[in-house]
């Protein structure tokens, strides 16, 4: 098994959406997702100004057998244009809140794509031949001699990229989640009070499967933040809450799945409550590990995992950034306490990773117990380099040779959106607008 310290060890790969080192950028540059297809051949960003670049890995070089191929550019299209909603005087963003990915049936490539409010559903593929000897006239109009036969003449690789299906006016608050069943012909997307149902085929109709909107809206108490179907079981599937909990539901128990299966809850310690407790214990994202059996969750401070037989704690709970606890204050005043951060498996679901400040990422072993803090950055990062671990000194502590304070960490550099390659040890890390993709090129194998 790899330690966390040796999966970014060996080589690097870096890949930036600017088209040159330190290029000024936009907001609608900046990165909000990123998702690896099921092979892992295939990598898909989104980002605020409703775009997606699609990432394909290069095939390994003869000449170099033990070199893993890099990314390179693929496709990129527009998904999602700026929208407004007339009845409510709204505008409606284009940012790609989320992208899934379906599991590849034929030579085309299918994903899902969403902003707040509509989701699409796109085909990519590709074509390096072209018809020809398919008219009937010729130039001038007149009959061709109707015994040659339409041909397909070789032309240089197209990708070609098409909507297939829209599926649009079914949610009133922002989407968060999306989910591919594992049936593969449905899916869920989940907004702050309802989460629905949808047959990959079907555009004019959901089935909703939850909704906690209360009658009076003044009574509500919390939020639906994150929602995901079990990878095996395509009757299961589980939420969070702003309130730190999740929820596993049955879909064989009721169509209107309002009573879960199970709770999974942390009891809150009465002398740590103070006012930032209910925001930092909100949920930020939910993960079914690769064998369905634990759930990743992320809150503002912690990464938890959670064996689904045991509802009362969490199995292990792993700090992320304690040394925050102390600056919850002025994190709160600039609004960076509300920061939503992803999390992410290992293909062999013993390594887990998340994102914190100034453009560092945690990977914690859950074997070991070691963890690291490695650093997303131009500066770090330079190609065939190895990434040295990080570490961030607590306001009052001893401070070390190459510590960093936090009191000098910068909060507008944040790792909020992070994936895994299914099996191999690559990850791609989105930092503002840049992705990097680091990869261990001499242990990747042994996962």
């Amino acid at each position: 098994m790899l330690s966390p310290i040796q999966v970014l060890c060996s080589d690097i790969t870096t890949l930036s959406l600017e088209p040159e080192p330190f290029a000024s950028y936009t907001e609608a540059d900046i990165i909000s997702t990123v998702e690896f297809n099921h092979t892992g051949e295939l990598l898909a960003t989104g980002d605020k100004g409703g775009r997606v670049v699609i990432f394909q890995r290069e095939p390994e070089s003869k000449c170099e057998p033990f070199s893993q191929g890099e990314y390179n550019v693929y496709s990129t299209f527009q998904s999602h244009e700026p929208e407004f909603d007339y009845l409510k005087s709204l505008e409606i963003e284009e940012k790609i809140n989320k992208i899934r990915w379906l599991p590849q049936q034929n030579a085309a490539h299918f994903l899902l794509s969403t902003n707040d409010k509509t989701i699409k559903l796109w085909k990519v593929s590709e074509r390096d031949k072209r018809p020809e000897g398919y008219n009937l006239k010729d130039e001038e109009g007149r009959i061709k001699d109707l015994s040659t036969v339409p041909v397909l003449m070789p032309m240089d690789l197209m990708v070609e990229v098409s909507p297939r299906r829209v599926f649009a006016n079914a949610h009133t608050y922002h989407v968060n989640s999306i989910s591919v069943n594992s049936d593969y012909q449905t899916y869920m997307s989940a907004d702050d009070l309802r989460i629905n149902l949808w047959h990959l085929d079907i555009t004019d109709r959901s089935f909703n499967i939850v909704d906690i909107k209360p009658a009076n809206m003044e009574d509500l108490t919390e939020v639906i933040t994150a929602a995901e179907f079990h990878p095996h079981h395509c009757n299961l599937f589980v939420y969070s809450s702003s309130k730190g909990t999740l929820r596993l539901c049955d879909m064989r128990e009721a169509a209107l799945c309002d009573k879960h299966s199970k709770l999974f809850e942390e009891p809150e310690d009465p002398s740590a409550r103070s006012f930032f407790s209910e925001i930092i214990s909100s949920v930020s994202d939910v993960k079914f590990s690769h064998s369905g059996r634990y759930l990743l969750t992320r809150d503002y401070l912690t990464a938890k995992v959670w064996d689904l037989n045991m509802e009362s704690k969490p199995l292990e709970t792993y700090q992320v950034h304690d040394y925050l606890r102390s600056k919850l204050c002025s994190l709160y005043e600039n609004d960076c306490i509300f920061d939503k951060f992803e999390c992410a498996w290992n293909g062999s679901d013993s390594v887990i990773m998340t994102g914190a400040y100034n453009n560092f990422f945690r990977m914690f072993d859950r074997n070991t117990k070691r963890d690291v803090t490695l650093e997303a950055s131009r500066e770090s990062s330079k190609p065939r380099a190895v990434l040295k671990p990080r570490r961030v000194c607590a306001a009052g502590g001893k401070r070390r040779k190459d510590d960093i304070s936090v009191d000098s960490l910068d909060f507008t550099k944040k790792i909020l959106h992070t994936a895994w390659h299914p099996t191999e040890n690559i990850i791609a890390i989105a930092a503002t607008n840049n992705l990097y993709i680091f990869q261990d090129k001499l242990n990747s194998e042994l996962h």
